[in-house]
């Protein structure tokens, strides 16, 4: 648990151990002896297919041999299994008294009492099964998250991060976990309990492959694993912590709430626990609640610089920027390293470093910061406060040298990506939505704006949020997620979308209402959803949702595309690291939405970044009057209008427009040559462009 938050996770079952092989090695003789009883072979052999079945086997060997300790050790083993944790502690407790040198008994008691949440004597079990067995990463890493439970973040550190075989680093161990969640069942599952000897079964195991997975990005496969050993075992709260971390990186906010709860409610002073529910706050927009849980958290910890920083997006969202100013220079001032932090500041866009601050940015050598992403975000930052002093050519080299460290974090695909576009031009044509017309969910309440990143889009949710009608939800996953799962069900899409049938749409239009339900706190009958990458999914949103309005923002082709390779986005903007890509992606990004203007006339309203700071009133009126609403004088004074904003653009949305950021591009103009190349003729002035 504690590497969710310091970079060191996961369960391992070291040297290959089944259950017989945690005693001692006389012991061991007498359990792989041909004469064991009947009862105890089918026991064991069940362990790791049925544990209920073997429990009941192994209970028939406790009746017909009373004295067996093999029997009794194995009955606990089988109850733990099956969840019966009061069980299973009833029988090892007497067990580890009088076996002190039989590790597995010490770990498998240490278990049971930590899936009933007794931590403190949880700790002092596998401390006697890591002292008999130093080898058994499997028990250092339950350690390990218990002593985090108990907000001993150092030796929690310390006992995940010892470096024993098949521990959370090993290569090995990650190889087999690739081709669990990459090959499924069986095939995997007998490699990892041949050569691991784990066993699915163990809610242990399972925090192992959820954190070796989640490691490698393999969020979804790993959902399920931990929803079934939550099963097995509620109480069991680092399963239920990794739970919830998955969902949240799911962006199934609510889920992840749910299951956080119950953790919070049991250790509710420590730092993680508490620092990943205000972080599912904020997904879900509930700003306030997030403030007051970071504001918990540093009461128990006021020199934890995450959390101080953290703390500081919270209230830029709220809009308390000289707060939030503080908040990241005390994360600061605590790790002068970190990047990220020092990239907070300077995407406030409101603020300035001095000299001070370039000088101790630019005295950090690189090897100081291990995370290449880290270096990166100080990259970023240095180049924003180098801009902000009119070095234009050292700015450039920062911002050139930040996304070149984050490509090859997050690689992009232009040709797939192209592919994408290209087929969905082909599949959403004229026919396929003349056949579907009348079929999807009639709801007028969605308002998708749409478009690319540093386009305006914060602007215009801005501007509909100030009206009585309409709320700004900000940025949802929730039409990616449907797409995913359409995709899922109907292979080869979004070529396949003509085989979809009819009513798939409005099944679809309802899911959406129904998920995006839990991020809307008013009573308002329209609802902002300005996640810009769902213009990849133009074409779906009009047949789930016919009534939705859709949103276009455009802004000059040459400013967006350098203004985004100027931001550092958290994750999911892969293109946007290199101009070339850049360049690419706004192409198809025009060519998509070029199409659904020539099948689907009139239905996209597009709003043109130049043109609101030209003439704001005129293009307000008019995007009032597409979405269907009256004129209200407020809809002018947006920068007034009190709500949380969590995008990069929140501090400007708190502002009147201005015209300053038109021609900022402009001096970074000597360097742009290869995305004006790219961008061919839309890098050429609005009178000549095609």
């Amino acid at each position: 648990m504690t590497a969710i938050k310091r970079g060191v996770c996961g369960f391992s079952g070291g040297r290959r151990i089944g259950w017989w092989l945690h005693l001692q090695p006389c012991e061991n003789k007498t359990l792989s002896n041909p004469g064991l009883s009947p009862e105890l072979r089918e026991a064991r052999r069940l362990l790791g297919i049925d544990p209920v079945a073997a429990a009941e086997w192994a209970r028939r060997a406790v009746a017909a041999d009373p004295r067996s300790f093999e029997a009794h050790f194995l009955l606990g083993a089988t109850l733990r299994r099956s969840g019966e944790m009061s069980g299973a502690c009833a029988v090892l407790e007497p067990l580890a008294a009088s076996r002190p040198a039989a590790w597995g008994v010490h770990y498998e008691y240490g278990m049971a009492l930590a899936a009933l949440g007794q931590s403190d004597a949880a700790i002092t079990a596998l401390e006697r099964a890591t002292s008999a067995n130093p080898q058994s990463s499997l028990a250092w890493h339950a350690l390990g998250d218990q002593r985090a439970l108990r907000g001993d973040t150092d030796a929690a550190v310390a006992a995940q991060a010892r470096i024993v075989p098949g521990y959370v680093g090993d290569a090995a161990l990650a190889n087999a976990a690739d081709a669990l969640f990459a090959q499924g069942e069986v095939r995997a599952r007998a490699a990892l309990q041949a050569r691991f000897g784990l066993d699915l079964n163990d809610v242990a195991a399972v925090r192992l492959l959820a954190d070796v997975g989640m490691r490698r990005g393999h969020f979804a496969a790993v959902e399920p694993l931990l929803a079934a050993a939550v099963a097995i075992a509620p109480a069991f709260a680092p399963a239920r912590f990794s739970l919830a971390l998955t969902l949240h990186r799911l962006e199934r906010g609510a889920e992840a709430l749910a299951a956080i709860g119950p953790v919070v409610e049991a250790y509710p002073g420590v730092a993680m626990v508490v620092g990943l529910q205000a972080a599912i706050h904020m997904q879900l927009g509930n700003v306030a609640q997030a403030v007051e849980a970071y504001e918990s958290v540093l009461r128990t910890v006021p020199d934890d610089g995450e959390v101080w920083h953290a703390y500081g997006h919270a209230l830029r969202a709220i809009g308390r920027q000289d707060a939030a100013v503080a908040a990241y220079r005390r994360a600061v001032a605590i790790a002068p390293g970190c990047g990220e932090a020092w990239w907070s500041l300077a995407n406030l866009k409101t603020v300035r470093f001095d000299a001070g601050d370039i000088a101790q940015m630019q005295a950090l050598p690189d090897a100081a910061n291990a995370n290449p992403g880290d270096r990166a975000y100080l990259d970023f930052a240095l180049g924003k406060a180098l801009e902000d002093e009119g070095r234009y050519a050292e700015a450039f080299e920062h911002y050139a040298r930040g996304n070149a460290a984050r490509k090859r974090l997050e690689p992009h695909d232009a040709a797939a990506h192209h592919r994408f576009v290209a087929q969905s031009i082909a599949a959403f044509d004229a026919t396929l939505f003349a056949r579907a017309a009348g079929s999807g969910c009639d709801t007028t309440g969605p308002i998708f704006v749409v478009g690319m990143p540093r386009s305006g889009s914060t602007l215009v949710e801005q501007i509909l949020a100030s009206h009585s009608h309409v709320e700004g939800a900000s940025e949802l996953p929730t039409v990616t997620a449907l797409a995913r799962g359409l995709a899922a069900a109907n292979p080869g899409y979004p070529a396949s979308i003509a085989d979809v049938p009819l009513e798939t749409f409005a099944e679809l239009g309802r899911a959406y209402l129904a998920q995006t339900e839990v991020y809307r706190s008013g009573d308002r009958p329209m609802f902002v959803d300005k996640f810009p990458g769902n213009f990849l999914h133009s074409g779906l949103l009009h047949l789930m949702l016919p009534n939705a309005r859709i949103i276009d923002v455009r802004r000059n082709p040459v400013a967006c595309c350098f203004s985004i390779f100027k931001q550092a986005f958290a994750r999911g903007q892969a293109y946007s690291y290199d101009l070339e890509d850049l360049a690419r992606y706004y192409r198809d990004y025009v060519a998509l939405m070029e199409h659904v203007d020539a099948v689907l006339p009139g239905r996209v309203h597009r709003v043109v970044y130049e043109d609101m700071v030209e003439d704001s009133e005129t293009e307000i009126r008019n995007l009032l009057d597409y979405c269907g609403l009256a004129f209200e004088p407020q809809c002018l004074r947006f920068f007034e209008t009190g709500r949380n904003v969590r995008t990069p653009s929140s501090e400007q949305v708190r502002q009147p427009i201005f015209r300053d950021a038109l021609d900022q591009w402009r001096a970074f103009e000597p360097w742009l040559g290869p995305l004006m190349t790219a961008l061919g003729p839309l890098a050429r002035t609005v009178a000549d462009r095609p």
